[in-house]
């Protein structure tokens, strides 16, 4: 017989979404008693000082504060450790995890699945992951960028969002009441071409039933990365097609994959002058100027980045690519004899567009070598 006793919730959502809002919301229904768990980057907790001052319910529930770090990285396993111990008291029914604002719900739930799969008898489970979604600040940034006038923010901000969109099996829409009927629907078109499965729940002001959140399938992680509109797109889309993939929602996609390297000022410029038909994009490349480094580019609307991340393996010292392959031969199976493991590999999605225009694009951007 299981063990698993105590489900988890994950909270993210950006900053300012409305997710310290929606636990007070949900502090104050005292339908169960809940253990809280606040992880803010700053040295002063301030999300778990706001909900401090809920009222006289918040003394029924344990309430830890994580701070000057990120439950998805340097204080994963401190959060494992809060989470089993607060499972032990046999009076709490559920935990939530109100994450940081720049939290990827994805690690911190792919560690949450290692812990449970390593760990005997252990108690908790995670139940489910929700996305708090500020619908008017995805109106204004990520569909129509109304707010031109006003200091805009780097475009890895709205990417972070659409992360975090994507990879949850709740999507709490908060805001509502500042949108009108056709904006909001606007926005959910949107969002379904991102997220096309987790459902979706109209608040104002975090006003959610806390059963709304509790009574629902488990969280299931291949199923929930699966939803998303870029590993659709990965799993679902021959490479070689000539169209794009359609879904139900009239939203295309495909992969593109090209060994030869961008050049940088070509793809700066292709980024300036962005097909707006592009929902959204995400993948990896290099450029013609640097054979080290693995870029990540992303796409949201009308923001788009470029990360470097980390080095190609073939750009390794001799001594260690050769360790490398002898200890992971796997790594030889796409390897190319010019360009090593080196490859642009980037996933686009859109609606009303030409696959072989937005080709033309990209292969006007590969350095011409030789």
């Amino acid at each position: 017989m299981s063990t698993r006793e105590v489900p988890v919730v994950l909270i993210t959502g950006y900053l300012g979404s409305g997710k310290t809002t929606l636990m007070q919301n949900i502090l104050r229904q005292e339908k169960r008693k809940v253990a809280l768990i606040v992880n803010d980057m700053g040295s002063i907790n301030v999300d778990a000082s706001i909900l401090s001052k809920t009222g006289n319910q918040v003394a029924q529930v344990e309430m830890v504060q994580m701070q000057n770090g990120c439950i998805c990285c340097t204080l994963r396993d401190e959060f494992m450790v809060e989470v089993e111990r607060l499972s032990e008291d046999g009076s709490i029914e559920a935990i939530f995890v109100e994450a940081s604002g720049i939290s990827e719900p994805s690690s911190i739930a792919g560690a949450f699945l290692n812990y449970e799969e390593m760990t005997e008898n252990t108690r908790v489970f995670l139940k489910t992951v929700v996305s708090v979604v500020d619908v008017d600040r995805i109106y204004r940034e990520f569909l129509h960028d109304l707010a031109k006038e006003e200091e805009t923010e780097d475009g890895d901000v709205i990417n972070l969002i659409m992360d975090q969109i994507e990879f949850c099996n709740l999507m709490i829409l908060n805001k509502t009441d500042l949108l009108n009927y056709q904006q909001l629907n606007e926005v959910k078109e949107g969002l379904r071409g991102l997220q096309q499965e987790a459902e979706m729940i109209e608040c104002v002001n975090g006003e959610v039933d806390l059963e709304v959140i509790l009574n629902r399938e488990d969280f299931d992680f291949d199923e929930v990365e699966a939803y998303s509109a870029v590993q659709r797109a990965l799993n679902n889309c021959e490479h070689d097609d000539e169209k794009a993939c359609v879904d139900e929602y009239g939203i295309s996609s495909f992969v593109f994959e090209e060994k030869k390297p961008f050049n940088r000022d070509a793809f700066h410029k292709l980024i300036e002058e962005y097909p707006e038909v592009l929902i959204r994009t995400k993948g990896y490349i290099w450029f013609s100027d640097d054979w080290k480094h693995v870029q990540l580019f992303e796409q949201a609307g009308r923001n788009a980045s470029i990360t470097e991340l980390s080095e190609w393996v073939s750009a390794w010292p001799k001594e260690e690519l050769d360790k490398a392959v002898s200890d992971f031969p796997d790594l030889k199976d796409d390897w190319d004899e010019t360009y090593g493991d080196r490859c642009n590999q980037v996933v686009f999605i859109g609606k009303g567009y030409e696959k072989s225009e937005i080709l033309k694009l990209l292969y006007d951007c590969i350095e011409k070598i030789g």
